[in-house]
């Protein structure tokens, strides 16, 4: 692998190209974005050069693709790309799966999702340590995928970036990341639009402590970021928003009731496991 070319110049694209030069990699990362980005890349040391699409892709021998999921779903119906592995960062994987079984024909699609990221947009927010550590899911979409020469190279090198990679089916993916994403992303927006409404006066702020700043965190995220993921992945979000719902319809029956100390008990167990 001697070229990269990352579409989308944004934390996620500029941290791997940041990453992978952390890694080791001495090829050339040519950025695809728009202006702004490509100089806020540029800044950060995430790429060497910018081009064209067409132009870039030409070069390539990994097309990492890190823009929104529409962007990504357009630029596979419309990219004339050859003899390159071609994989994405998008955050629900059926519908861009789909779209590259049917339009990409001469060169070979790996789905991706790097389960990591920043409340914080752009270039400069990237770090080459991003994905050290956190899961990145692959979701293949035929079989063999996985064993191509380009495949296994890709992976050496998420491994060597410090990324774990998951595989998946697409299907399972959006199943998954309804509740362990898309969930806590409603929730957190939520609970802050919740206590905007009712607490709207800011001598009334001083009074929150730590614990809504931490719950509060994922509320700050753009919109524009999730509205592509709401649209793509509805019905696993609606399932995991009923889920939600019910239960703090339970908690709510219960909070003089003996099963709060059970929920209590059983979360917390759920919360310590994620940190280990």
């Amino acid at each position: 692998m001697r070229t990269v070319v990352v579409a989308g110049t944004g934390l996620i694209g500029a941290s791997f190209g940041l990453a992978l030069k952390k890694a080791g990699f001495d090829g050339r990362i040519i950025g695809v974005s728009s202006e702004a980005a490509l100089r806020d890349a540029r800044e950060a040391g995430a790429i060497d050069e910018s081009a064209p699409l067409a132009e870039a892709v030409s070069r390539a021998d990994l097309l990492f693709l890190a823009q929104p999921i529409g962007r990504i779903v357009n630029t596979l119906r419309t990219l004339d790309a050859r003899d390159v592995l071609i994989t994405d960062a998008g955050s629900t994987k059926v519908e861009i799966a789909r779209t590259a079984a049917q339009y990409v024909r001469h060169a070979q699609f790996l789905g991706g999702h790097p389960m990591a990221g920043k409340e914080k947009r752009g270039a400069g927010a990237a770090d080459a340590d991003l994905f050290r550590g956190r899961t990145w899911v692959l979701t293949p979409i035929a079989d063999g995928d996985m064993e191509t020469p380009a495949a296994k190279t890709f992976v050496g090198w998420l491994e060597r970036i410090g990324a774990v990679p998951v595989v998946l089916t697409p299907e399972e993916h959006d199943r998954l990341v309804s509740f362990t994403s898309h969930l806590a992303q409603l929730a957190s927006t939520a609970l802050a639009s919740t206590v905007a409404e009712h607490l709207n006066v800011p001598e009334h702020w001083r009074v929150a402590g730590p614990g809504l700043v931490d719950t509060t965190r994922l509320a700050m995220s753009a919109y524009e970021i999730w509205r592509d993921i709401f649209a793509t992945n509805s019905g696993n979000i609606d399932q995991a928003l009923a889920a939600y719902i019910q239960k703090l319809e339970h908690l709510r029956e219960n909070l003089r009731g003996g099963q709060m100390r059970e929920e209590f008990e059983t979360a917390a167990a759920f919360a310590a496991k994620l940190r280990r």
